[in-house]
């Protein structure tokens, strides 16, 4: 997959998916999968011959977060380096996210002299809660807080940070992201445990 198929990965745990985007090959696939991911394959797979075809079948595609996480978590996205343990919970236009995320291997050494950064160094788990939509062909993030450690990480020093170590190498990653869908997918609904995607 050479562009991005998830749209559900918000702010921080949004550069878990920029490689996808940027056209980064996955990991080397080996035969020991669970079923969770092995059902996601097949829906990728399902996707793109869909969207081959002169009039793709409208009947919507049910990814469960079940197998996006299996997915993420068994090398189908090679994440950027640093983050790890990526987990995701759907409520209806809401994503949940959690990861691992060691802050000297994302940021690749780069430092800052504004001593408000020191904040992001070491290994924290990371929670963001955002907001997830799409419509006609696009689709939309916006982050509503992000914690580490459990303490919430004020906006403003957020969005200094995606701006001085994010933005940078994944252009896509903001507070607030916007994207074309890939695959001919028109819209995207964000539900309870599942997202649905329509193609046109």
């Amino acid at each position: 997959m050479k562009r991005r198929l998830f749209f559900i990965l918000p702010d921080v745990l949004l550069a878990a998916t920029a490689t996808v985007v940027a056209g980064s090959k996955p990991e080397p696939q080996h035969d020991n999968h669970s079923p969770d991911y092995r059902a996601m394959e097949q829906k990728i797979a399902y996707l793109k011959q869909n969207a081959a075809k002169p009039h793709p079948d409208p009947k919507p595609t049910e990814l469960t977060e079940h197998e996006a996480n299996a997915y993420f978590n068994e090398g189908g996205v090679k994440l950027p380096k640093g983050v790890s343990h990526v987990r995701l919970i759907s409520t209806p236009g809401l994503i949940d996210g959690h990861a691992q995320v060691d802050f000297e291997a994302l940021t690749q050494g780069k430092t800052s002299a504004n001593p408000l950064f020191s904040l992001f160094s070491g290994t924290h788990d990371i929670h963001v809660v955002a907001q997830a939509t799409a419509s006609n062909g696009t689709g939309s993030i916006r982050a509503q807080s992000v914690s580490l450690d459990g303490i919430e990480v004020p906006q403003m020093l957020l969005q200094l940070f995606v701006q001085h170590f994010l933005t940078p190498k994944y252009p896509n990653v903001g507070i607030t992201s916007r994207f074309k869908l890939p695959l001919r997918i028109d819209n995207a609904i964000v539900d309870t445990g599942r997202v649905r995607l329509t193609q046109k």
